[in-house]
């Protein structure tokens, strides 16, 4: 397997140097550093498609927008040197020349019809994320090319993300619908091809159109694509999204900083703590806690487990969409002994939120190793069964070789990270080029593929379990001794060593359970190598008992925005394996 690395490439350029290079006038300080230690830089609305696009073309195709989102700041106390601002929209960008250069560009927006030009045009990948700022917090994207709502209901009113929309259905009136209001909603579901963007392509053909979804089983949950046909022959695709949507943003700013833990399990449901990961560790920085190392490995041993796990989920379903029955039946009965492990150590099997702030909710259970060792020995062999049985099967090579094929540029352009990344031959893991926990005392290769197809992204998916079983031993073998969390007054639960000694002690104790830490004020951002590429929350503290700000950055909502670029020209058949090989789960889409 072939692969570009970080040498082959131009040395990087600062992210910072490139606009101060340019004397674009900002409309607050020049740049301010997060307690993550990334820079921010405040642009004003009037120059900020430029920054971007000088930005860009700087990077010569290796600089990704990783995110783009927004903040209403009217309700925020805690500003201090920051400008004037109703709302904020941040665009995160991420070098993939450098391993630490990343910038968050800020623009200020008053309440009064907040607007910016869209960058759609320059990246791709920003068509979703306007349309998602759009619906959820209603700040309008000059020329985008299509401005609708994506994640609630078109007949939706009022913007969710926004401090004066309910947080709970028991902050409004019993819900009813007239026969009007009836009439309305069933109207608003009726197809128009062309509100959806699409037109005719051919002076001899009529519209033909097919519903994929939302309810079907090749599309791994509740998500339609809206297919215009020329007999099987793919016109164009509209991917649709939202109907998995559950406010887990909006949710997060209502929890406490620890009850908040066991919602992240459900975002990505087949990753499990993989989840907790980026949330615990983002808190962590805004409280300036150290995790023990013992307590860091474990982590890290139990997120191997899970990228497992979800793993051996994609390859079964995959095998099963193409066609081949068998193999999911074998590889869900590996997945269980993942999950037995899991329990013996967890308590809980799909969902343990078992992280906790500071560290993990208890230490290891007394024959951990041993279960540990019997499946380090037992799964390389049936990973060898499993490659007879479906990688070197001729048919299942045909569906899958020269299918769903994009290059490492197109990859950049659209944000796509993880395994399908990796299968465009770009050698680049977070674990090794930004390590988190432990990682970086842990030795583990980079696979990569070379057509970036829907072939190589299954072979990158089956090396990264022998690599992910590779990290476990070493967890295994090296296993520091210590505490399980950090000694520290904002861990959660806090320690009980001085509960019972005095009322104060017993209060104290009483209410960081009841109403969780007080986090000093201060944005934090934690990302992870999650099983389907990066996820990522950045959270924004007021000095209170829960978030002002909870941003989950999933892979899959980057992912499925290609469908319509993979599709165009394939036939349906081709198209449910494309799908499957995206490896996505729509909890992670919709949130």
């Amino acid at each position: 397997m072939s692969a570009t690395v970080l040498s082959d490439r131009p040395p990087p350029h600062s992210l910072l140097e490139n606009i101060a290079a340019q004397n674009l006038p900002p409309s607050g300080p020049t740049a301010d550093v997060t307690r993550d230690n990334v820079a921010v830089v405040w642009i004003s609305a009037a120059t900020i498609r430029a920054t971007l696009q000088m930005l860009k073309d700087h990077a010569q195709g290796h600089l990704m927008l990783f995110d783009l989102t927004a903040i209403d700041e009217r309700e925020r106390i805690h500003r201090e040197g920051q400008p004037s601002s109703s709302f904020t929209v941040v665009y995160h960008l991420m070098s993939l020349d450098s391993r630490a250069d990343e910038v968050r560009i800020k623009v200020a927006l008053t309440d009064h019809a907040p607007s910016l030009p869209s960058i759609s045009d320059i990246w791709p990948n920003a068509n979703w994320y306007e349309r998602e700022i759009w619906d959820l917090f209603g700040i309008h994207f000059d020329r985008h090319p299509f401005l609708r709502r994506i994640l609630t209901p078109p007949t939706w009113t009022d913007h969710p993300l926004r401090k004066d929309h309910h947080a709970r259905a028991t902050e409004k009136p019993p819900y009813s619908l007239t026969e009007d209001q009836e009439k309305y909603e069933q109207n608003a579901l009726s197809f128009d091809p062309s509100l959806w963007g699409m037109k005719r392509h051919s002076d001899h053909s009529d519209f033909m159109f097919l519903n994929l979804g939302p309810n079907h089983p090749s599309v791994h949950g509740v998500f339609r694509i809206v297919l215009q046909l020329e007999g099987e022959r793919i016109v164009d695709a509209v991917p649709d999204i939202g109907f998995h949507h559950r406010g887990a943003e909006k949710m997060g700013e209502r929890q406490s900083w620890h009850t908040y833990i066991p919602y992240t399990d459900r975002v990505d449901y087949l990753g499990g703590v993989m989840n907790n990961f980026p949330y615990v560790m983002a808190v962590e920085t805004l409280a300036g806690i150290t995790v023990p190392p013992r307590a860091q490995m474990i982590r890290v041993m139990l997120a191997e487990l899970f990228r497992i796990a979800s793993h051996l989920v994609f390859y079964g379903t995959m095998a099963q969409d193409v066609g081949q029955l068998s193999p999911v039946f074998y590889m869900f009965t590996d997945r269980e002994k993942v999950f037995s492990i899991i329990e013996a150590i967890c308590g809980f099997r799909m969902h343990p939120a078992w992280f906790r702030i500071g560290g993990v909710a208890m230490d290891l259970p007394t024959g951990w190793d041993g279960l540990i060792r019997t499946f380090l020995d037992y799964l390389p062999k049936r990973l060898d069964e499993y490659d007879a049985m479906v990688m070197r099967n001729p048919i299942f090579r045909a569906r899958t070789q020269g299918i769903g094929a994009y290059t490492k540029a197109e990859a950049i352009e659209w944000g796509v990270t993880g395994p399908g990344l990796r299968a465009c031959g770009l050698e680049w893991d977070y674990r090794k080029y930004a390590p988190y926990a432990c990682y970086d005392q842990l030795d583990f290769d980079i696979p990569t593929g070379r057509n970036g197809d829907c072939y190589d992204r299954i072979v990158v998916h089956i090396e990264e379990i022998r690599q992910s079983l590779r990290i476990i031993r070493q967890c295994l073998e090296h296993m520091p001794s210590g505490p399980v969390k950090a000694d520290h007054p904002l861990t959660t639960p806090p320690p009980k060593a001085r509960t019972m000694h005095d009322i104060e002690t017993l209060i104290h104790h009483f209410i960081n359970v009841s109403w969780g830490p007080v986090i000093p004020p201060g944005e934090a951002r934690a990302c992870v190598e999650a099983t389907k590429g990066l996820n990522s929350y950045s959270l924004i503290s007021d000095g209170g008992t829960t978030s002002y700000r909870t941003r989950i950055r999933t892979p899959s909502f980057a992912h499925l925005q290609m469908i319509p670029l993979l599709s165009r020209g394939t036939m349906i058949a081709d198209l449910i394996a494309i799908v499957g090989s995206i490896d996505f789960v729509m909890a992670d889409v919709d949130r």
